[in-house]
């Protein structure tokens, strides 16, 4: 099923990340885009994920230096539209591997494309490795371990159902029973044409 073999990409990347745990290290993507273009997007997303969940780490600390925040904030902004565009790639693929499946005549729209059920789910994958880390810290009390056992339980659960309900989804556009849609993001704040800040200092 495809939720297992992106969970366990996932999986790969976030422990991978976590070797060297920096945000400035080297990426490597091992996946060859000319032979597996679904694996290779997959493990970019979910490392781009990885590395802006650290930059949020970051720069949450009361006592950064306000000019490094600003350079950390651009960071952010550039990692959100690589996010984004990568989002877009996966839903491309899709496109193109369904792209000869004639939607029945009752077929209906999902409220979300499949690469955005699958960016949540890369999301979750990071939610899950750092809530077992909190659970099992060794210098946290008993009480703040339990508590993240139990939200820990929640997310897995979550796991779960969100993983079903992509490979449902995947199923019923292969089936003719569902039809994708995919609307670019057109974000308006980094185009010099379209944010008036931006505009006004051409």
């Amino acid at each position: 099923m495809f939720s297992d073999k992106a969970n366990k990409i996932f999986k790969e990347v976030i422990e991978k990340y976590h070797e060297k745990d920096h945000v400035d290290q080297e990426f490597k993507n091992p996946y060859d885009p000319e032979k597996d273009l679904l694996e290779h997007l997959l493990y970019r997303k979910c490392w781009i994920d990885t590395v802006q969940w650290h930059y949020e780490d970051i720069i949450r600390d009361q006592s950064i230096d306000p000019v490094a925040a600003l350079t950390l904030k651009r960071q952010i902004d550039a990692s959100n539209q690589d996010r984004t565009d990568t989002v877009e790639y996966i839903d491309s693929y899709f496109l193109k591997k369904y792209r000869d499946v004639e939607p029945n005549t009752d077929a209906t729209i999902n409220s979300e494309s499949p690469a955005w059920a699958i960016d949540r789910l890369s999301i979750l994958a990071l939610k899950i490795y750092h809530m077992a880390d909190e659970a099992n810290r060794k210098d946290a009390s008993q009480e703040h371990q339990m508590k993240c056992k139990a939200k820990l339980d929640v997310l897995l659960e979550q796991r779960v159902d969100l993983s079903t309900a992509i490979n449902q989804l995947l199923e019923a556009i292969s089936k003719g029973e569902k039809y994708m849609k995919v609307y670019k993001q057109m974000k308006m704040y980094n185009d010099e044409e379209l944010n008036p800040v931006l505009r006004g200092n051409k």
